[in-house]
C-alpha cells in the first residue's frame, strides 16, 4: 500500500536533512500542511528549534488577491511560518523524490470566531464556540469554499486532503481544556453541537421546527446526561431524549448542509486544479458526528470525492462503511498514529496496516512524521521496508 506521512512546513524549512530523512522512511508521499489551525508542536530533530507555537489558524503561504475587500478572509501565518513556508517546504520535499499533497484544515478557526463572533456555532444554551464556524451561514460557506480551492491547489501539488469540511462541535481541544468533568458520549456531543445561530434557526424552520422550542427541548434532553442518569447509547439516545421526529429533523438539516458544502468545496478545488488532481476528505462514516473527521454519508462522499482518509488508530471498523461503496480507483486511506506519546503504536504498524488492508484500505497515512521521536521513526522505517 502507498504510504504518506503528515508534515508541517516548519518540520522541513531550515533543516537541510529533513527531506532525505522523510524519504528514507519508505513513504512515497507527504501530506504537507497548507492551511492549518493553531497548535503547539514539537520539532525534535530541527537544528534551530524544539517548539513551534502557531498562534492562530492561518494559511502557510501568502493568500492571493481574491480576498481583497472581503470581511471573511484567511490570515497569513506569523513568525512560525513566514513568507511562502509551504512553497519552500514543498519544493525541498519534491527535490527529494516525494510526491506532495496539500493538507487543508477548513471549518476550524479560533481567530475567525474571535474577530467575527457571529460566524460561530451557538449551542442551545446560547454559548458560542469560537473555534467552530457555522457551516450553514452563506458568508462562511463562501469563505470555506474559496479557501479550499486556494489552499488545496498549490504549485506542484498532486492532490489534497480536506480536513474539517463539515460540522464542528463541542469536542475540541480548545486552549487549556476543562470540559472533562462530565463525560458526554455521542448523544451528548450531538446535542451540545446543535447550532442556533440565525442561519440554523431558519434552517430548522424549514424542517417544521420552532428554534426556541427546539433549544428548550435540547436543554431538557441534556439534563439527564449532565446528571449521569441516562445511558448515552448514541443516536438511539438522541431519539429517546429529544423525540424521534425532532431528532430526525435536526439531523436532516445538518446532513443536507454538510453535504452541499462538501459538494461545493470539492467542485471548487476541481475547477482550480489540473487534470488528475486527487481530492480526499478526512471523514467519519457516521453522518451526525462532528470534528476534524467530518461526519459524512459514505455513498454520497465517495460519489463526490476521490476517496477518504479514515481514523484507524483505535481500530479499523470505520473503514467498512466506506469499503461497501468503494469503486475501482477509490482511495480509502487508513490514518494511523505513529507517535507513541500521542497514543500511537509504531511498533505494530505492519500488523495494523495488514488489518486495515483486510478491511478495505488502499493506502496508509502516518500521523505525524515531524512530531515522532527517533525511535518511532525507526519503527516506521522497519515496518515500511517489509511491505
Amino acid at each position: 500500500m502507498k504510504a504518506s506521512a503528515f508534515v508541517y512546513p516548519w518540520d522541513v524549512n531550515a533543516d537541510p536533512e529533513a527531506p532525505a530523512r522523510l524519504a528514507g522512511l519508505g513513504v512515497e508521499q507527504v501530506t504537507l500542511a497548507a492551511a492549518y489551525h493553531s497548535t503547539r508542536a514539537l520539532t525534535p530533530r530541527h537544528p534551530r528549534r524544539r517548539i513551534v507555537t502557531a498562534e492562530y489558524a492561518a494559511t502557510l503561504y501568502p493568500p492571493d488577491d481574491r480576498w481583497a475587500g472581503r470581511g471573511l478572509r484567511p490570515y497569513p501565518a506569523g513568525r512560525w511560518a513566514p513568507g511562502n513556508a509551504y512553497g519552500e517546504a514543498s519544493h525541498a520535499l519534491a527535490e527529494a523524490g516525494l510526491q506532495v499533497h496539500t493538507w487543508v484544515v477548513l471549518a476550524h478557526s479560533s481567530r475567525l470566531g474571535a474577530e467575527h463572533p457571529d460566524t460561530s456555532v451557538v449551542n442551545a444554551y446560547g454559548d458560542r464556540y469560537p473555534w467552530a464556524p457555522c457551516i450553514a451561514q452563506p458568508a462562511t460557506r463562501a469563505y470555506l469554499v474559496d479557501l479550499a480551492a486556494e489552499a488545496a491547489v498549490r504549485p506542484g501539488a498532486h492532490g489534497t486532503e480536506l480536513e474539517s469540511l463539515g460540522w464542528y462541535g463541542m469536542q475540541h481541544l480548545h486552549a487549556h481544556d476543562k470540559i472533562a468533568g462530565v463525560a458526554l458520549g455521542d448523544a451528548g456531543q450531538y446535542l451540545m453541537s446543535l447550532c442556533f445561530c440565525p442561519s440554523c434557526r431558519a434552517g430548522y424552520d424549514g424542517h417544521a421546527l420552532d428554534a426556541d422550542a427546539l433549544a428548550a427541548a435540547v436543554r431538557a434532553a441534556l439534563e439527564p446526561l449532565w446528571r449521569g442518569t441516562a445511558d448515552d447509547a448514541g443516536w438511539s439516545t438522541v431519539g429517546e431524549l429529544l423525540g424521534e421526529e425532532t431528532a430526525s429533523a435536526t439531523r436532516a438539516w445538518r446532513t443536507r448542509t454538510a453535504r452541499t458544502l462538501q459538494e461545493e468545496a470539492v467542485a471548487a478545488v476541481r475547477a482550480a486544479a489540473p487534470d488528475g488532481f486527487q481530492v480526499l476528505l478526512h471523514a467519519d462514516p457516521v453522518s451526525y458526528h462532528c470534528g476534524a473527521n467530518a461526519g459524512v454519508e459514505p455513498a454520497h462522499i465517495l460519489a463526490v470525492a476521490d476517496g477518504v482518509v479514515v481514523p484507524c488508530t483505535g481500530g479499523t471498523a470505520l473503514l467498512a462503511p466506506f469499503a461497501e461503496h468503494a469503486r475501482p480507483g477509490t482511495v480509502l486511506a487508513a490514518n494511523l498514529t505513529i507517535v507513541t506519546g500521542m497514543g500511537g503504536s509504531p511498533g505494530t504498524l505492519a500488523a495494523d496496516a495488514a488489518r486495515a488492508r483486510a478491511h478495505g484500505a488502499t493506502e496508509l497515512r502516518l500521523y505525524h512524521a515531524g512530531l515522532a521521536s527517533d525511535g518511532d521513526l525507526a519503527a516506521v522505517r522497519e515496518a515500511l521496508s517489509a511491505r
